[in-house]
């Protein structure tokens, strides 16, 4: 079994360590020590991805992460890229919670709106990023909680930002979508055919 103490690190090493670690050492199984929640989502996710059946335990301040490959999966089968679709995949990375300066009543306004004019693109909206102050919009309290609710329902892939979520300390207040961490993000940017920034 490969161990990774990835105490201490800040998002996204620990994920970055795991990755690292299963490209070069090819591990079946492969046990991962964080410190805090959102690490501990962000490498059971990963893992996940990789086709890893994953337990997860609590030690004090401490969370091990451990990873067994799933039967008949070879490390090629995990790291291979998704199949291209026809649709065109449009990701909108949200970093505010409000739209524009000037009027902060009037950008939550055009925020809400926004948002709940998102659906206009179709299925072409592939992937919902909220990073920085954009967190605050998936918490409990959140005037677009039920748009985005439904949205997650229909399918949409929504990531939010880990260490966003910790710097706010709104990590239990979070409602809706995956928990994140900047290799996901960056991934979701190359994959994506166009990127929209608010």
């Amino acid at each position: 079994m490969k161990e990774i103490d990835a105490r201490g690190l800040a998002c996204p090493a620990p994920v970055l360590q795991t990755k690292a670690a299963i490209e070069e050492m090819n591990p079946n199984v492969i046990k991962v020590i964080v410190d805090n929640e959102a690490s501990k989502q962000n490498v059971s996710r990963f893992l996940k991805s990789q086709h890893f059946d994953t337990d997860e335990q609590k030690d004090g301040n401490d969370f091990y992460v451990i990873g067994t490959r799933e039967a008949g999966i070879s490390s090629k089968d995990s790291t291979r890229e998704r199949v291209k679709t026809d649709t065109k995949k449009i990701m909108v990375m949200i970093a505010t919670d409000r739209m524009g300066y000037g009027d902060d009543e009037l950008g939550l306004k055009l925020m809400i709106s926004y948002i709940k004019t998102l659906k206009e693109m179709g299925p072409e909206l592939w992937r919902l990023v909220f990073v920085n102050n954009g967190v605050k919009l998936t918490i409990e309290g959140s005037e677009v909680l039920p748009v985005l609710k439904a949205y997650d329902k229909e399918g949409l892939h929504i990531l939010v930002c880990g260490t966003c979520l910790t710097h706010f300390d709104l990590l239990d207040q979070k409602q809706v979508g995956e928990t994140t961490n900047m290799l996901d993000i960056v991934t979701a940017m190359q994959l994506a055919d166009k990127v929209i920034n608010i």
